[in-house]
């Protein structure tokens, strides 16, 4: 029953890594979009290589995809590539723990982009979870130069990528829900891996594209950067299935709240690897968030 909370933990340890990894290739060899394309273009392989392989040992067909689920899968895909550009652009306005944290904003924005799209309920102890959550975020959205009441701490640069690539975050969780749930009674990991494979070859297509038509060199940058980028595809590819499949399990708005606990391994990444100071404010923040896990774990 409760399989989905070990598998949103894992999504989250790997998401933490393949950040990790595209904040060190942002702020060394590749631009925000050449960071993100790494991402899908280095996992594609691994991804397709495990379905067909997965296909060929079980003797299995590949499922009927029908147009629902393209659509879900596009808007998906699409919503998550722009998240994407949106926090590695962010890691150059804050340290990396904070940057986490805006990210964040996704948890209450995915309940509410779940119940109108998929109409997935969340319990009145589940809302409150998340609104604990959602209060930690405020507590952490004041950056130390900002002047003027809280609304205006919402307005910067940090702030306007944080917040935008959370509710970015919030359609693709729900778009790739919908997705896996077009599939039927298959088992999750099922699901989850097919829908992964349709999704990172779209990304990797439309990335590609983009690429192509706005900066060719980036495409170069991104192969000669792979003895680092070919890591984060494949924690890329660990992260994203693990998320899909608590996605095919679970409620999406719960799935990301317990994925939460990225925030703790990335605050021990800023520390530990990147050598940044994390205030007492930012650790009161990250303890309330803390905190909205727990309370919606009891929820359930």
């Amino acid at each position: 029953m409760f399989a989905w909370i070990p598998v949103s933990i894992a999504a989250a340890s790997f998401q933490t890594v393949r950040f990790m990894l595209q904040k060190t290739l942002s702020n060394v060899t590749l631009s925000p979009g050449g960071a993100t394309f790494a991402r899908f273009f280095y996992s594609a392989p691994f991804i397709l290589a495990g379905l067909a392989a997965y296909l060929a040992v079980s003797g299995r067909p590949l499922p009927a995809l029908g147009p629902a689920f393209w659509m879900f899968a596009a808007i998906g895909g699409t919503a998550q590539i722009l998240a994407t550009v949106c926090v590695v652009a962010l890691f150059k306005q804050r340290n990396f723990a904070v940057g986490i944290t805006f990210k964040k904003t996704e948890v209450i924005q995915t309940a509410i982009v779940g119940l109108a799209v998929l109409g997935d309920p969340v319990s009145l102890g589940g809302w409150v979870a998340i609104l604990i959550g959602l209060t930690a975020v405020l507590v952490l959205s004041k950056t130390p130069d900002a002047q003027g009441g809280w609304w205006r701490h919402l307005t910067n640069r940090a702030s306007q990528l944080g917040l935008g690539s959370g509710v970015l975050f919030a359609f693709s969780a729900v778009s790739y829900r919908g997705a896996a749930l077009q599939l039927g009674d298959l088992e999750a990991a099922f699901r989850a891996g097919v829908t992964l494979a349709a999704v990172v070859c779209l990304q990797t297509l439309f990335m590609l594209v983009w690429l192509g038509l706005r900066d060719r060199g980036e495409i170069a940058r991104v192969w000669a950067a792979r003895r680092v980028a070919v890591w984060v595809g494949l924690t890329s590819m660990g992260g994203s299935f693990c998320w899909f499949w608590a996605f095919t399990l679970q409620n999406a708005a719960y799935v990301k709240a317990v994925g939460q606990v990225e925030l703790l391994l990335s605050l021990l990444a800023s520390v530990l690897f990147f050598k940044e100071k994390v205030t007492a404010r930012e650790l009161t923040g990250m303890g309330l968030l803390v905190l909205s896990i727990l309370a919606l774990v009891l929820a359930l």
